[in-house]
């Protein structure tokens, strides 16, 4: 029972999540999920069109794995104008009007297209991948701790070198930080704090430091790769009460475990740590001993995201195509197998000029799905599917 509240390019970078499930293993009910435009259930989110078609992508990949995928549901459903716990929602609702958002017609078209046996669909659109890329920071997980002798390096080159004689001047930093004795600490049993350095532009690099806990009830935090916009890489060591050492990425307000190990840290012991980063993979070294490897989130952002089904019993096929980008774009759709289609299909638009619109109780269709009638000369044709869009396209087939 999978959950995921998280930003749009979490949902575009993860429509393939499920491509690669054991088929023999257990079923997936990905019982709740929502893009969402600012913060984790932030009052200040919206039910826009970027997010609505960021879950009409994602949901492409829970019909090409429907065998894996056995349910899903988008949460939360209703919400009142005037009280109402979290956005996004699904349904607004004041005491005599109601409206749905560009969501609810997402799932409306998904689920009134929805067919009975899937196709499998090759779709060439351009992939963007944006390989990991930033800073480097230290932290504590409930304890007090110090570090010392940071250091970052590329090749023979030195990105980064911190001795603490000009204080905490180079660091970013909260909690409660000092330097004392020529080392940074973090003075705060209880805390969970950290403190950043260096460059968002930082890839490949290795980051080598010492590391003393003081005391508390779990440990120390490593961070790579933090790239100022709320994504990071973070090795914890003696987390979940001073038990295992964890690597883990939080990406678009997404945190994903990449691997754990059983492990403890001892407090007034100095260890030395190093952290290799080339690409997208990662290896943590504790006192000379590779502990732990994880290859980290590539962001992976396709142009265009598409599923396919049959409706058995109006012998059509179904074609979903969501295009999330500002530009439209002129395919080549090819219905191999088929050998003839008859001349008029119908084809359904969610759409509109501006990514960031949405519905209200004053305007409830601001964006709404449109009908339209298409010519098709036969099983090979050109569409061009508009930009900001979710495209539904039926086609009689034989």
């Amino acid at each position: 029972d999978e959950h995921c509240y998280a930003k749009p390019v979490w949902f575009l970078s993860n429509a393939d999540r499920y491509n690669e499930y054991d088929r023999n293993g257990p079923k997936v009910f990905f019982g709740e999920y929502a893009a969402q435009s600012v913060a984790l259930c932030s009052p200040k989110n919206r039910n826009n069109l970027e997010c609505a078609l960021a879950e009409a992508a994602y949901m492409t990949g829970l019909e090409r794995n429907a065998d894996v995928v056995r349910m899903a549901s988008y949460a939360p459903l209703f919400a009142h104008v005037d009280g109402w716990q979290w956005t996004p929602d699904l349904i607004w609702t004041d005491n005599l009007r109601a409206y749905g958002t560009p969501s609810y017609y997402v799932q409306r078209l998904f689920s009134r297209n929805r067919g009975d046996v899937v196709l499998p669909v090759s779709n060439d659109a351009p992939v963007r991948e944006i390989l990991p890329a930033g800073r480097i920071g230290v932290g504590t997980l409930q304890a007090a701790a110090e570090f010392k002798d940071v250091r970052v390096t590329c090749g023979d080159e030195t990105l980064f070198a911190s001795d603490f004689a000009a204080g905490t001047t180079r660091w970013s930093h909260d909690g409660t930080w000092r330097v004392q004795d020529g080392a940074l600490q973090q003075s705060d049993r209880n805390a969970t704090a950290g403190a950043t350095a260096g460059e968002t532009s930082w890839t490949d690099y290795t980051l080598t430091l010492k590391a003393r806990k003081l005391g508390g009830a779990e440990g120390l935090a490593i961070t790579v790769l933090n790239d100022g916009a709320g994504a990071w890489v973070s090795w914890s060591l003696g987390g979940w009460g001073n038990q295992y050492f964890t690597i883990q990425s939080h990406y678009a307000e997404q945190d994903q475990f990449l691997g754990r190990v059983p492990g403890t840290i001892e407090a007034g012991r100095w260890y030395d740590i190093k952290i290799a980063v080339k690409g997208a993979h990662m290896e943590c070294f504790l006192n000379g001993k590779l502990i732990q490897s994880a290859d980290v989130l590539l962001r992976r952002v396709p142009s265009l995201f598409a599923s396919a089904t049959r409706d058995e019993e109006a012998g059509e096929v179904i074609l979903k195509v969501v295009n999330p980008g500002g530009d439209a774009k002129e395919v080549q759709i090819d219905l191999v197998g088929v050998t003839r289609v008859v001349s008029e299909a119908k084809v359904i638009t969610l759409t509109s000029k501006d990514p960031d619109a949405i519905n209200s109780l004053d305007h409830p269709r601001a964006v709404a799905p449109v009908e339209s009638m298409l010519s098709v000369t036969g099983p090979r044709f050109s569409y061009l599917i508009p930009r900001h869009s979710m495209t539904v396209l039926r086609l009689e087939t034989k």
